[in-house]
């Protein structure tokens, strides 16, 4: 996992929703950036996917902003390809760009293992948490509520520090090229 403190990579990637291209520098907020490694057809992503907008519907009043990036090979999963992104991002009503990693090289610069992985930035793009949304997991039967990051969320609103244990996030491996 990637230290505690470390400056968010940068990157510029194409939003499959809009197509337009977001660049992270200059997309950051004032208060904390929220970076996620998502695809569309991990059953991992697809339970947690109505907490993570609400999720992001409760932060972005505050200031948060919210990035979701696929990063898997769309010639093995061809069920990620950008249009088949932008069909989930309308049809979940993500409230966030969901931004197409067709190289690899931004889940190889956050060291992402899976899909959900969560990083949140602060106001400086330093990392200030990294792990996993909450204990749910499909058919586990833990409550699907965001408990860890909106913990990491609402002390870095707070000023108070970060979380401590954070613990990896769980769910199936990025396909790597």
């Amino acid at each position: 996992m990637v230290s505690l403190g470390t400056e968010a990579p940068d990157f510029k990637l194409p939003d499959a929703v809009s197509g337009e291209t977001v660049h992270l520098k200059e997309e950051t907020s004032k208060v904390a950036t929220v970076i996620m490694f998502l695809c569309n057809h991990c059953p991992y992503v697809r339970h947690v996917n109505p907490e993570l907008v609400r999720l992001a519907k409760d932060y972005q009043p505050k200031g948060v902003k919210f990035f979701a990036i696929s990063s898997n090979d769309v010639g093995k999963y061809p069920q990620d390809r950008p249009e088949k992104m932008k069909e989930v991002a309308e049809a979940e009503d993500y409230p966030f760009p969901y931004l197409y990693d067709e190289s690899q090289e931004v889940a190889e610069a956050y060291a992402a293992a899976c899909t959900p992985d969560f990083y949140v930035f602060d106001e400086n793009l330093e990392l200030f948490y990294r792990g996993r949304l909450d204990k749910s997991r499909p058919k586990n039967d833990e409550p699907l509520n965001g408990e860890d990051l909106r913990e990491a969320l609402d002390a870095i609103l707070e000023e108070r520090p970060a979380p401590d244990p954070q613990y990896p996030s769980a769910g199936c491996n990025i396909k790597w090229k």
